[in-house]
């Protein structure tokens, strides 16, 4: 073909330009996979960015980001022209006159790199085909690419190609607004904005001249100019930085003399940035989401979503400031408990053997000293030596001077919490409270802590009672009780339970009165009449889902249940019998603002509104009737305007856990208190009960809740039924005094009977005192 042209020159040319255009259409269609992929037109019309995507509060407040790569695009006015003339100046000085591939600057680049200028050959372009198409990853190199020095050429042809194809796709802003959004910053900063705000805690808008040189200087070397890692090194490259803008005329001379002179000017105080990958919100919300996520296909760490939950930033704030006021003090109270002695005791109250260190023979640093030095007591050596540390303390980070073991016993000895607060006719959890700090406890004490809830769980037993017909009049006996039964195993068992204090009145209470003062002995009677199955069956039909045994004591709260779980079986009640499943996302959108999924709240009729209503009714006996479980929330000011709450206190065996579950017109909360160690836990009912320890962070709560009725949680009464009451309900308990605090369920040491007294007079005359009764 190319012979019948007879001028030689003409005929190689041809040649050249033959096997040109083949060797770019081979590179295009990755002929036999030798080359590898290239991007395609819908590629290049649709660029992929990994962006992060951003959790708000329902009252839009950022509070955190989920991200793979931290990035968050900004358009081009939205970045300050600074950053624009560092980066021509330094990284592609003839930007707006080439169309991809800078032939001139490519020799330029060359000759300049000999004579040692800073400039390198690739445009800004190409640099965003590298950066977009990950053009030097393996999955983008053929099997040319294993040839040694073959595979760059190739490589950098491609990106040649596609800097082509962009130039005649986007404009010149597009193009540099996309490389900025793009390109690598280090400390995971990925795109202009995530850098600016994570080095100076500005908008890219803001950014000043020496700030854009820091910024800018580091894609020469992320690692070796990072200002935070090699700050001289960072230092002297702003300087060239500088230098070139001078050069192409950005600066006067004089500019740089003063700007050179400047510190790096770092701001690294964001509390967004250091804290949005480190909360117990953030990781329960990516759960919540796991199932949406998958059935969309939709990765929420490279989408851009907007995810709006349904958190209140500010009753968050308010549960969050409780927590911390209580648990301080709670702290205080445990430590003095077992000031110089050893807090982890067995059943029989002695100390455990060897505690901390099987403890320490979890830890990652036991294992990685035991492979490294294969002798234990080399190991406990290693963990024992002493260094200068910082430790969490509720007056703040305190530096001490600990060995390894001494930081376990600190942190292993600390009470931690759970909170959950939600809107039981919507569903939409409004406080979420997962422990005392999650940099130091990872786990979740909302949803993923199963502890005993103690007599927080017998409103299930009655309910069970109420739906086979009982009514909170009905009168049971305060008397000892004997169950005979056959266990799981076919045994026969004998079960006695006995009321906290060990003492019985003899007295006839009704249901309500029961309830109110925690008594085990009338559950333990309503709980053989109803059967124990038909409690565990209730139980879970109003939001319980873990495992349940079925036993006698099941309405003690002798199993293992969540504050999640617990929170949505109590708005049963509430909700007029409804079981309302909790939403913790209100909706999301993709980064245009497209709505791209809401979410409301399921519910369904699992009690007749009746008995939900009665069961409110009975939950506020613990504050109404006489010797009730919560009347130490009467030392708060929260029963304005008539206002009612009803509530149950929890403790289970041997002081472990704390509970209290709380009820108000507009809310559901459920507070639970304890050591992640179970062997660690409060001496007495004194210190340790329900009411001592879960109660008081319900009521600061809610006490400081009601001091801002623009939140939507005021005082006042609960709502009224929606069906007809027929069942006997008014009927309230004699007065029965106290000379001495009693446990949960605990009966009353030197009680007497006195005429009942209409329900405004019990009011008013146990308002006020301290009986504090659990």
């Amino acid at each position: 073909m190319f012979r019948r042209v007879k001028n030689k020159f003409l005929r190689i040319a041809l040649i050249i330009i033959y096997f040109f255009i083949l060797f770019t259409c081979a590179v295009q269609i990755n002929f036999l996979g030798l080359f590898g992929a290239s991007p395609t037109k819908k590629e290049i019309l649709l660029p992929s960015l990994n962006v992060s995507s951003e959790l708000y509060t329902a009252d839009s407040v950022l509070i955190g980001r989920y991200y793979k790569q931290d990035r968050d695009p900004v358009p081009f006015d939205s970045i300050s022209p600074n950053i624009i003339n560092a980066l021509i100046a330094t990284e592609d000085v003839r930007f707006y006159k080439h169309n991809g591939v800078d032939v001139i600057g490519l020799f330029a680049g060359v000759l300049s790199t000999v004579g040692g200028s800073d400039r390198g050959a690739s445009t800004i372009t190409q640099q965003l085909a590298k950066n977009l198409y990950r053009t030097r990853y393996k999955d983008s190199q053929g099997l040319l690419g294993k040839i040694p020095g073959v595979g760059i050429i190739v490589t950098k042809y491609k990106e040649w190609m596609t800097a082509f194809k962009l130039e005649n796709k986007y404009s010149k802003q597009e193009i540099i607004t996309m490389y900025l959004n793009t390109v690598s910053f280090s400390n995971n900063a990925y795109g202009i904005k995530s850098a600016s705000v994570r080095y100076f805690d500005k908008l890219p808008s803001e950014i000043s001249v020496n700030e854009a040189a820091v910024l800018i200087g580091m894609l020469k070397g992320t690692t070796l100019y990072n200002p935070i890692r090699n700050p001289k090194n960072a230092l002297s490259r702003r300087n060239v930085v500088l230098g070139q803008m001078q050069k192409e005329g950005y600066l006067k001379p004089e500019e740089v003399k003063t700007l050179s002179q400047d510190s790096l000017g770092l701001n690294l105080n964001n509390q967004e940035v250091r804290n949005s990958n480190d909360s117990y919100l953030r990781t329960a919300v990516e759960k919540w989401l796991e199932k949406w996520a998958e059935e969309n296909e939709v990765d929420i760490y490279t989408s851009g979503l907007k995810i709006y939950t349904t958190i209140d930033s500010r009753m968050q704030k308010i549960a969050e400031d409780a927590v911390a006021l209580k648990m301080k003090e709670l702290q205080r109270r445990l430590d003095n408990v077992w000031s110089g002695q050893e807090p982890w005791r067995d059943k029989e109250g002695n100390v455990i053997p060897n505690f901390l260190e099987d403890q320490a023979r979890k830890l990652p640093a036991y294992a990685y000293l035991k492979e490294k030095y294969n002798d234990e007591a080399k190991v406990f050596e290693e963990l024992n030596r002493k260094k200068e540390m910082e430790v969490f303390t509720w007056d703040g980070m305190e530096k001490v001077e600990y060995s390894s073991m001494d930081s376990l016993k600190h942190y292993i000895s600390m009470l931690n919490t759970g909170m959950m607060s939600m809107n039981p006719y919507s569903g939409e959890i409004k406080v979420w409270v997962g422990g005392i700090n999650h940099d130091y406890y990872k786990f979740d004490h909302v949803n993923q802590a199963k502890r005993q809830p103690g007599s927080t769980f017998k409103p299930f037993a009655y309910v069970t009672a109420l739906e086979a017909g009982k009514t909170p009049c009905d009168k049971y006996s305060d008397k000892p009780v004997k169950i005979e039964f056959v266990n799981n195993k076919g045994e026969h068992e004998i079960w006695e339970p006995k009321n906290a204090d060990w003492n019985f009145s003899y007295s006839e209470l009704s249901l309500r009165h029961a309830l109110a003062r925690s008594l085990n002995s009338v559950t333990a009677q309503i709980t053989e009449e109803v059967g124990w199955d038909n409690v565990v069956k209730m139980a879970h039909t109003c939001g319980i889902d873990s495992k349940l045994e079925s036993v006698p004591s099941v309405g003690l709260g002798s199993n293992e249940v969540s504050v999640f779980e617990m929170v949505r079986a109590y708005s049963t009640f509430m909700n007029a019998g409804k079981k309302t499943e909790p939403i913790l996302v209100k909706r999301i959108e993709d980064k245009d603002g497209k709505v791209l999924a809401e979410f409301k709240s399921e519910q369904k009729q699992v009690i007749s509104p009746e008995n939900a209503w009665l069961m409110g009714y009975m939950l506020r006996g613990t504050i109404e009737e006489s010797g009730g479980t919560s009347q130490a929330l009467w030392e708060w000011d929260l029963f304005d305007n008539e206002n009612e709450i009803g509530g149950k206190t929890g403790t289970s065996s041997d002081y472990v856990d704390g509970w209290y579950m709380g009820v108000t017109k507009d809310l559901v909360t459920g507070v639970w208190v304890g050591c992640d160690e179970q062997s660690i836990h409060f001496k007495s009912s004194a210190t340790g009960e329900g009411s001592k320890t879960a109660l008081p962070i319900f009521a600061v709560y809610m006490e400081e809740l009601y001091k801002r009725p623009e939140l939507g949680v005021t005082t006042g009464k609960f709502p009224e039924p929606t069906v007809e009451i027929k069942k006997t309900y008014n009927c309230p308990g004699p007065r029965v005094r106290s000379t001495r605090d009693t446990p949960d369920s605990g009966a009353v040491e030197g009680e007497t009977e006195v005429p009942a007294l209409t329900l405004p007079e019990i009011l008013q005359e146990i308002q006020g005192e301290e009986e504090g009764q659990e």
